[in-house]
């Protein structure tokens, strides 16, 4: 079994839950109302005394867990009081009467706003980019300069903001929508303003900030059967018909799912090369035997879509 004490991956969705929570107790009848609704948790197995002593072993768990990280952290030898720097991950601070703080953001280091903000594009994207020969884009994406790298699967796309060091959840103003992103920092102007070159699934799609210095965006792609040539609307597109996806990758779909992507990958190949699609090629293969069965008829005039 996967160990979850340490999973970072739903640091993104839990922390705006705490946002909107507004407390620790808030956010607590938000799991557990999750549990009562959507699941056996408290009608299964032993019923709620059961519930309660799994509750119980698992906060446990995590006490024991927090202890000895406190220990190790617990310095050898005492020296003078100096101001030090946390480096902390992203934690959601609670006050003495159990609210969060999302307001007071750490004076460890001035936001800087995003003009200055750089992006230093790879050597080998900026060449996918400009060059016109058979190179693959990098990661399947791009670069915005100035704004974020982005890569992509068929069912994903994930977006790397870079951020001054020190940002935390609740230095930023992210808005997902179905059909818009808006992406920047409390206070400053927005990095990313613009609606989405396609749909996305919001439910599925969440951000977190990584290391203190960057934002990390997750977008599920409502349609997962298609490459995306740009993030946003009016940002830099690739070449997808230059997209070559893993073997390996492929051959881990099921058996329908792998056809429609070998379909699209050879369908791109024969766009690039001004070729006749699968589809148009069965058109004209269909048209080719109709011919064959009926020589009286001319075709020479026939207009065909």
């Amino acid at each position: 079994m996967p160990d979850f004490t340490t999973d970072e991956r739903f640091d993104g969705l839990y922390l705006n839950v705490a946002q909107t929570a507004q407390g620790i107790e808030p956010l607590l009848d938000t799991v557990f109302s999750f549990l009562r609704r959507k699941t056996d948790f408290f009608s299964g197995g032993g019923g709620p005394d059961a519930a309660i002593n799994k509750v119980n072993e698992v906060l446990q768990k995590h006490v024991d867990i927090y202890n000895k990280e406190q220990l190790k952290k617990k310095p050898k030898t005492v020296k003078k009081t100096e101001p030090k720097k946390k480096e902390e991950g992203e934690v959601v601070e609670i006050g003495n009467d159990g609210v969060f703080d999302v307001s007071d953001a750490p004076e460890a280091s001035p936001a800087v706003a995003p003009s200055v903000l750089s992006v230093e594009a790879p050597q080998a994207t900026k060449e996918v980019i400009s060059s016109s020969d058979d190179v693959p884009p990098l990661g399947n994406g791009g670069t915005v300069p100035g704004k974020y790298t982005w890569t992509q699967t068929l069912a994903e796309v994930q977006i790397t903001v870079p951020l001054p060091t020190g940002t935390r959840g609740r230095d930023m103003n992210v808005v997902m929508g179905k059909r818009h992103l808006k992406v920047g920092l409390l206070r400053q102007p927005l990095i990313i303003d613009a609606p989405l070159h396609k749909a996305i699934i919001l439910d599925d799609s969440f951000w977190t900030i990584e290391d203190n210095n960057r934002l990390v965006l997750n977008l599920q792609k409502s349609n997962q059967m298609e490459w995306w040539d740009c993030v946003c609307q009016g940002d830099p597109t690739i070449d997808v018909t230059k997209i070559r996806p893993e073997n390996s990758s492929v051959s881990d779909l099921d058996g329908e799912t792998r056809k429609t992507v070998e379909k699209m990958m050879y369908d791109q190949r024969q766009r690039a090369q001004g070729l006749p699609t699968s589809e148009e090629e069965e058109k004209m293969n269909m048209l080719k035997k109709f011919q064959e069965q009926h020589p009286e008829l001319d075709f020479s005039n026939a207009k065909i879509n």
